[in-house]
């Protein structure tokens, strides 16, 4: 197979990697190219591709937060491809900068001069999301975005990750919302990711579309009460979808799951697993009979 073949198949390994493991990913494939600068070149548009996608969050230079890497990010979206002078766009600071796709970090902060007409009904949603986010991720990470083309139009963006490998489980949860207040709509996806690998391989990847109608008295009153309101609806639509994942996954445990197995073994009666030793070594036993005089 040639490199660019198995470049090309490690791309694909990478882009489905579960949450928090592409480092392992990326280790375990190593071996498959054996040439570590062909592999860091070939590889790089499936980073970015993997990066955005996936909301990967980054430490804003000479800020105390971290922002996410994303589409909706990108500052100059000339291409689809990496290119050197790509910036991405912290809304919460007014900061743009340059990412690197591999080292996951940020660099050359410069100045970002926002809207006017629609920074304050913007901050006053950023408010309200990071007060969503301290209730219910703690440690998640949001960015909220004015489009550039309306300044009736938001976009929030929510990304929460808990990695327990310790345990053998990972997981992340992914949400983006257009807020179009001209057309009183929010439309939006709700993405979860977990992996479990302990003595096996079990991932859960689902979504979940999102449209809600915001009434017309939600903008008589101030920026930041129109905001709350705003979230208020997205909470409880995460909150009803959570709970329906619950119920679910409740569901196939008791009934779904137990109809991939036998009830009883053969002989119809529960298996005593502290016997099992004893079980086989009484049968070595009986076997060996004839071989005594």
């Amino acid at each position: 197979m040639e490199v660019s073949e198995r470049i090309q198949a490690v791309s694909k390994f990478l882009l489905e990697s579960p949450p928090g493991e592409i480092n392992d990913v990326l280790n375990d494939v190593r071996n498959i190219i054996a040439d570590d600068e062909s592999l860091q070149q070939g590889i790089a548009p499936a980073l970015r591709e993997y990066n955005l996608v996936q909301f990967i969050t980054v430490d804003i230079p000479g800020s105390n937060h971290q922002s996410i890497i994303s589409k909706i990010a990108l500052v100059n979206k000339s291409s689809d491809r990496e290119d050197a002078s790509e910036r991405f766009l912290d809304p919460r600071s007014n900061t743009t900068f340059k990412f690197d796709h591999l080292s996951l970090e940020a660099s050359d902060p410069q100045p970002y001069e926002p809207d006017a007409a629609s920074e304050p009904f913007r901050t006053a949603l950023e408010a309200s999301t990071h007060a969503y986010l301290s209730s219910h991720f703690p440690d998640g990470t949001a960015s909220v975005f004015s489009s550039p083309d309306n300044p009736t139009v938001f976009i929030i963006q929510i990304i929460a990750n808990k990695y327990n490998p310790s345990n053998f489980w990972s997981g992340r949860w992914r949400s983006e919302y257009k807020v179009n207040l001209e057309l009183r709509l929010v439309q939006g996806k709700i993405g979860v990711n977990v992996h479990y690998y302990e003595q096996g391989n079990v991932q859960l990847a689902t979504n979940h579309e999102v449209s809600l109608s915001l009434p017309p008295t939600i903008f008589q009153s101030s920026p930041t009460q129109s905001a709350a309101k705003v979230l208020a609806l997205i909470e409880s639509e995460e909150g009803e979808y959570q709970t329906s994942l619950t119920e679910t996954y409740q569901d196939m445990s008791e009934k779904t799951y137990k109809t991939l197995r036998r009830a009883l073994p053969m002989t119809r009666s529960k298996m005593d697993w502290d016997k099992v030793m004893g079980y086989k070594l009484g049968a070595e036993l009986s076997a060996g009979k004839g071989g005594f005089s």
